[in-house]
């Protein structure tokens, strides 16, 4: 799905969402000249392998914390964790870097990627934003609906604590 795709994907599944759109967002570092209606809901999105790359896992916190991996590591009984390649990113959720979002996990047509969710999301206001799968736009949408949907694709998904790095 592509940017317009996931927007007709939202109408037709009859979702509560909102958009912002905004100039291309590589990192969370440039979010700052972006007004945001639900600050505190903007999402980060970590996509991680493996050391052997038989598991590939996408790892959404909030847009200000910085996860430490070793310690997600043992918390979620994983083998030793990097960044996916690009080739990787392409190749299983359709997506360039900087396009990082849960919305890829709906290209995932074989269902190879594990989703982790920060479970701050649930707390009210209940509200996640991420990428319609392009950085051009924010999709802002109550997170049982984007769980919903993974759920309904076939990805696995846990929402855990997701350590923070000090």
């Amino acid at each position: 799905m592509n940017k317009n795709e996931v927007f007709q994907y939202l109408k037709q599944k009859n979702i509560w969402h909102e958009i912002t759109e905004h100039q291309a967002l590589f990192s969370m570092d440039s979010i700052v000249d972006v007004d945001l209606p639900y600050p505190d809901a903007d999402a980060k999105n970590l996509f991680v392998r493996d050391d052997k790359k038989r598991n590939y896992y996408l790892i959404t916190v909030k847009g200000d914390k910085r996860v430490d991996l070793k310690a997600f590591r043992k918390d979620n009984q994983t083998r030793p964790l990097s960044f996916a390649s690009e080739e990787d990113l392409l190749r299983l959720m359709d997506l360039i870097p900087g396009s990082v979002s849960p919305f890829g996990l709906l290209n995932d047509e074989d269902r190879q990627v594990n989703f982790f969710l920060d479970e701050e999301f649930l707390k009210e206001p209940g509200l996640i934003g991420i990428h319609p799968n392009e950085n051009t736009a924010t999709v802002w949408l109550k997170t049982p609906d984007l769980l919903e949907m993974i759920q309904e694709h076939g990805n696995e998904f846990t929402t855990v604590p997701i350590p923070e790095r000090e």
